[in-house]
């Protein structure tokens, strides 16, 4: 982004104030943090070991083959 712009977006918010976030946003973001904890708990360690590991296979080697169960 062009520091000209950036500047401007700056001052305009400045001089409005804070945009209102939507209400329809603020319901969808707190289902979104209730959604990850709820997940993990529901989840066993073997299969979060399992999601780790091909995470990391696919991350960082995508030539190894995924691992085996």
């Amino acid at each position: 982004m062009d520091v000209n712009v950036r500047a401007y977006r700056l001052v305009q918010q400045a001089i409005e104030g804070p945009v209102p976030i939507s209400a329809k946003k603020e319901t969808a973001r707190k289902g979104g943090l209730k959604g990850g904890p709820a997940r993990a708990k529901a989840i066993t360690p073997e299969r979060r070991t399992e999601i780790a590991r091909k995470a990391s296979v696919a991350r960082w080697n995508k030539s190894m083959p995924p691992p085996s169960a």
